[in-house]
């Protein structure tokens, strides 16, 4: 990748990229932003392990907001469904794991900014850093171009998974709870067994059992998915 680096003044020794990468401006247009700021967009791929003061996370907390609000309206115009229902697939299409798949889809991880460790600790991989980071991009798309031009990005970018199942099934934590419920047992218990690895590439191992019929347990990259993977094969065993 070409990279254009420079010595910061002042600095220890460390190196730093100036320049968005001419690779990164063709694929973040190819997507349909528009890099025109690359300050902004070199922030919204920088991880904190590069840049701990130039990081993405102000501009995730942005573009999650206007990820959220272009699913809404879009399920609202093409459902009929209740209220509830369509509660059900926004939280499926705007989770992490729905934002790492289509952040693995487009090629994200090639150009995310990590510190030598946490790439090397498979960060470009991780759920929690590739879902955060195209929330980002979604943040700096809204800055750069406005929410109507950015919600045209997330309908191409979403569009295979809108057109799927995402959301359409129960979540494996409601199906347990109302399995526990109508079969008159107490409610099921969560409990966190275990956490390893560093802080960019953790792993979390949940517990999940009801009283007089057993546990299950299931390791994910954070704590909600180890729980709805824990729920599953709890039923999957005792359902």
């Amino acid at each position: 990748m070409d990279m254009a680096w420079r010595h910061p003044p002042g600095s220890d020794g460390q190196w730093t990229m100036s320049d968005l990468p001419k690779e990164t401006a063709q694929w973040l247009k190819h997507l349909g932003f528009t890099p025109t700021d690359e300050a902004l967009w070199l922030r919204a791929l920088t991880h904190g392990s590069f840049d701990a003061h130039g990081d993405y996370e102000r501009l995730e907390f942005l573009g999650d907001r206007v990820l959220g609000l272009t699913i809404a309206n879009w399920l609202y115009d093409r459902s009929k469904a209740p209220e509830g229902k369509l509660s059900q697939r926004l939280n499926a299409l705007v989770s992490g794991e729905t934002c790492a798949r289509v952040a693995v889809r487009i090629g994200l991880p090639d150009h995310i900014r990590l510190g030598k460790q946490a790439r090397d600790d498979g960060g470009a991989q991780s759920v929690n850093i590739l879902g955060d980071v195209i929330e980002a991009l979604l943040g700096a798309g809204f800055i750069q171009s406005g929410f109507d031009a950015t919600s045209d990005v997330i309908h191409a970018l979403w569009e295979e998974e809108v057109q799927g199942d995402a959301g359409t099934v129960k979540h494996p934590k409601s199906a347990l709870q109302e399995w526990a419920a109508g079969n008159n047992r107490q409610p099921p218990k969560y409990e966190l067994i275990d956490r390893s690895g560093p802080d960019h590439a953790a792993r979390f191992t949940v517990q999940v059992s009801v009283k007089n019929v057993g546990e299950a347990r299931a390791t994910a990259s954070n704590k909600q998915e180890a729980e709805k993977q824990a729920a599953k094969a709890f039923m999957e065993e005792f359902g």
